[in-house]
């Protein structure tokens, strides 16, 4: 056992979310490998500041998501293999604000030059009616009409590209990037909607240049995730 862990003050709130997060990281960096026996329950409490629910409840999480295993009298451990079994819609829930965002930004990259590629004549017009929705709602200060019509220019791109697997990965995507555009809002007072970038991105589309398409994407992407960085 790795008897130099150590690990954030928990917020009050989403303790057992908190706690599988940090456990995860923990894995994802090295720290905890294929293996290795995890902490007892009452250092982990004494780790965390927790109660011996909130452990029970995140390492719980964790053997449902199939990190973890327990074996009968001896501990709990990190699979020698582990096969993350966890819903995707779960994992993104957990997710910090800013995980969400480098993640959507691998996913659009794709998607973007695809929908350059492959798009028709019913995907423009979805993406220039949902385009022109998000224009009025930043108009009218309306921030919920603002988020959903966002996602939904966003999940016409993913539809344009005519790719099965891009579009549910990105349908799925879309319910927690809507979370994660809210949460933007309203943490973020200056955040920057990059209208015009995304008229470049829509026409870039519409002009099938996908190396274009690429760059706006970027550049939309990247201005966000350096307001959260």
């Amino acid at each position: 056992m790795n008897n130099k862990l150590s690990f954030q003050t928990l917020r009050p709130h989403k303790l057992v979310d908190d706690v599988v997060n940090q456990l995860q990281q923990k894995v994802s960096s090295g720290e905890i490998r294929p293996g290795d026996k995890i902490p007892t329950e009452p250092k982990l409490m004494e780790l965390f500041g927790v109660g011996r629910s909130t452990i029970r409840e995140a390492i719980r999480v964790l053997v449902h998501a199939g990190l973890l295993e327990k074996k009968q009298g001896f501990g709990t451990y990190l699979k020698a293999n582990p096969i993350i079994q966890e819903p995707l819609s779960h994992r993104l829930h957990r997710a910090e604000l800013i995980e969400v965002f480098e993640a959507r930004k691998m996913l659009e990259l794709e998607m973007s030059r695809l929908a350059a590629l492959r798009r028709d004549e019913k995907d423009l017009e979805n993406m220039r009616s949902y385009l022109d929705t998000r224009s009025f709602a930043l108009q009218k200060d309306d921030r919920e009409l603002y988020t959903k019509s966002d996602v939904e220019f966003h999940m016409s791109i993913a539809i344009a590209c005519k790719n099965g697997v891009i579009i549910d990965l990105f349908r799925t995507f879309s319910e927690v990037l809507s979370d994660a555009i809210n949460k933007l809002n309203k943490e973020y007072s200056s955040h920057d909607p990059h209208s015009e970038y995304h008229e470049k991105l829509y026409e870039s589309i519409k002009n099938q240049d996908p190396e274009l398409a690429i760059k706006y994407t970027l550049l939309i992407l990247e201005g966000t995730l350096a307001e959260l960085y």
